[in-house]
């Protein structure tokens, strides 16, 4: 059997089976796409955020919870006017909250705050002065001059 003999008999089937493998996998890679856009909107909506809603209207985030996504988030279109809208009714975040702690923020904040508490339990920070000097440059001189050195 030679080539074009084979290529005419299973050509087609072939061709379809590639077709319905790039159509599969073009498809998980849209759908893994649109999850991780919709991750990044849940880590950016949080209270203080600015939002776009479907309907045309910005407002400022009062509360949202991203692990319930049945339960309505409350925006506040104007001073005073607060409205509940499906969390899915948020269309974007316009400007992220600034100074407000996010997730990932306090999950870091809190591992900063083990290590100062392992410093301190070992013995190597022993008060602020030396948790100042530990901060400071190794080069750094000390300078009795300054307050608090």
């Amino acid at each position: 059997m030679d080539f074009a003999n084979f290529f005419a008999n299973y050509g087609l089937i072939i061709l379809l089976v590639v077709l319905l493998g790039f159509m599969f996998w073009s498809s998980r890679r849209r759908m893994q796409k649109t999850k991780a856009e919709q991750e990044q909107k849940a880590r950016e909506t949080v209270p203080g955020a600015e939002v776009l809603l479907q309907g045309g209207l910005y407002g400022t985030i009062v509360s949202f919870d991203p692990d319930n996504l049945d339960q309505p988030a409350v925006v506040q279109v104007a001073p005073g006017v607060e409205i509940r809208v499906h969390s899915q009714a948020i269309l974007r975040v316009v400007n992220p909250a600034e100074g407000v702690v996010t997730e990932d923020e306090f999950i870091e904040a809190e591992a900063s705050e083990a290590e100062y508490i392992a410093g301190v339990a070992d013995g190597d920070i022993t008060s602020i002065s030396d948790d100042k000097k530990s901060a400071r440059k190794d080069d750094e001189p000390e300078d009795p001059a300054k307050p608090g050195a």
